[in-house]
């Protein structure tokens, strides 16, 4: 029974309509940090005022998920890039944003139009197998996310001498309580006030002062200190995969349906969205050159070991107050990594195992949620704790998401065209084309770090270029192939505005399964297939470097 156990609804706490939302909790007023907008409310905000204030309304999901990205590994990683690399792997992350909006606005859309999360679409859309392995994936990197996170906050609070045995615990049910409040609204709060303790970045950089020509520089001009090596590749995949991750998908496109955000608000979403994803490129961009900065010419300098010691050489080599936010900083973006990552794979189980799964519900009404939160997070800590080298599988598991990510961007895309689950808001044609491209560029990327694992005395750069060039050719046939498939389709009819901001995706128990062609299907089975084995050489690049310290 319900009341027994809450992995399965009662006939009351399923909505009472045609469409497909899942849980009840997920239908009603927008209760956001800054404001309520009711159910049904029509007005036209006209004035410039009406707008600000929708928008801080709906603003959350965006600016969670992109400042939830800045994550203990995240500014480990950065971190490792300014002192081992300089600046020269700056130039990454303005290319980054593109990458970030592409990928989230599809997941604002998705979960706007559906009413239901990511994992359930696929579920329910490709079958279970596919279904287990997206949500397997997910997990698996998720909780491996999750303790480099309980990790970041050890590292953060030995700085100022706390035990981990002591900090861990603390950190881990303070999660837990500020999570399982029964109030979306309070929860994001908690949220925003993590958001707000990001920019201590500035401080940051306004006490180490990196010189501005070189940051400018670093930021256009690609390159790698030493040239591109198996090593900096692995870094550069790490760079990717803690900006642009596959959690960042599952989490907004739930929490944009626990906010209960509709067709109507997408815009306001996506502005969210993109404000997060610059606040993102401009804190990672100023931790790398801090560190870079602050490294420079000492002995240092191309030493990384982890984040705690990134921090004892800013008050060595810059003063005790650079050491000491940067402590904080670390610690800031822990919890809030830690928060995004476990409630995005409780939201996943909850579409799974059809939970209930709101924030707006309290610890009683939702017992497999919190419970399944509440779980991951002890393990979680456990392993944070169990002495394993810590930035060694910081570096590892951002690696591990830069792999993955190709993936999960493939279920997304597919997703995004398919006509019954969006209706009127299934992507563009030029979106699809960028999305591809994308998609190409990171599986490129790990078939280099692949290569040279294997082939360890192999030229890189030669590879990249020949890599590059069979990419050209083969998106240029591609691209051929889709142009002629796009004139041989009738035009499309216009849509008015009004009609596309009231269109939901039906139950998805009266949508057809899509019917997938054999070409299709071997393509997800050889991608899937070439995924293992990226692991796997990835896993032996994790021993090379462990063992080569």
């Amino acid at each position: 029974m319900a009341d027994d156990n809450d992995s399965e609804m009662s006939d009351q706490d399923r909505p009472q309509h045609d469409d497909a939302v899942l849980d009840s909790a997920h239908i009603g007023d927008i209760e956001g940090a800054f404001g309520t907008i009711r159910q049904h409310d029509l007005d036209s905000r006209r004035s410039w005022r009406a707008r600000l204030l929708t928008l801080l309304a709906i603003m959350g999901p965006g600016l969670i998920v992109m400042v939830g990205d800045n994550d203990a590994g995240g500014v480990s990683t950065y971190s490792q890039a300014g002192q081992n690399f300089g600046l020269t792997l700056l130039w990454t992350l303005p290319l980054l944003i593109p990458v970030l909006v592409v990928n989230q606005e599809m997941v604002v859309r998705l979960g706007a139009v559906t009413g239901v999360g990511h994992a359930r679409l696929i579920n329910e859309r490709f079958g279970k197998f596919w279904g287990a392995f997206s949500v397997g994936d997910l997990f698996i990197l998720n909780f491996l996310t999750i303790a480099t996170e309980f990790i970041g906050v050890s590292l953060a609070l030995n700085y100022f001498g706390i035990s981990e045995y002591i900090s861990v615990p603390i950190a881990a049910v303070a999660l837990v309580a500020m999570t399982a409040t029964g109030s979306f609204r309070r929860w994001e709060r908690f949220m925003f006030i993590f958001i707000v303790l990001n920019f201590l970045v500035v401080p940051l950089a306004i006490f180490s002062h990196p010189a501005a020509g070189p940051f400018f520089k670093g930021f256009v001009t690609p390159g790698v200190k030493g040239g591109f090596t198996s090593t900096s590749v692995l870094l550069i995949i790490a760079i990717v995969g803690t900006t642009v991750a596959p959690w960042q998908l599952f989490f907004q496109q739930s929490n944009i349906v626990d906010k209960r955000i509709t067709p109507r608000w997408i815009n306001y979403e996506r502005a969210d969205t993109v404000i997060g994803s610059l606040i993102t490129v401009f804190a990672a961009s100023l931790l790398m050159a801090v560190v870079a900065s602050a490294f420079s010419g000492t002995a240092l300098a191309g030493n990384f070991i982890d984040a705690g010691g990134v921090a004892r050489g800013l008050n060595h080599y810059v003063g005790h107050a650079t050491g000491a936010i940067f402590a904080i900083i670390l610690l800031n973006a822990s919890i809030i990594g830690a928060a995004s990552v476990t409630l995005a794979t409780s939201y996943a189980f909850g579409d799974m195992f059809g939970a209930r799964h709101s924030l707006h519900r309290s610890w009683k009404d939702a017992k497999f949620f919190y419970g399944a939160f509440t779980a991951m997070v002890v393990l979680a800590a456990g392993l944070a704790i169990s002495g394993a080298r810590q930035g060694l599988i910081i570096t590892s598991v951002q690696a591990l998401a830069g792999i993955l990510l190709p993936s999960a961007t493939v279920f997304l895309l597919i997703l995004c065209n398919d006509k019954q689950v969006l209706g009127p808001w299934v992507n563009r044609p030029w979106l699809n084309v960028l999305a591809t491209f994308i998609i190409s560029i990171l599986l490129m990327m790990s078939l280099v770090l692949m290569v040279t694992t294997l082939f360890s005395h192999i030229n890189v750069n030669v590879l990249a270029v020949v890599l590059g060039i069979v990419l050209v050719l083969v998106l240029g046939v591609g691209g051929l192939l889709y142009s002629r498939s796009l004139k041989r389709k009738p035009p499309e009819p216009m849509i008015p505005m009004a009609r596309r901001a009231t269109w939901r995706m039906p139950a998805l128990n009266l949508l057809e399964r899509p019917a997938w062609s054999r070409g299709r299907l071997s393509a997800m089975y050889l991608l899937r297939g070439y995924l293992v084995v990226a692991v796997l050489m990835l896993l032996v690049k994790a021993i090379q470097l462990g063992l080569h310290k």
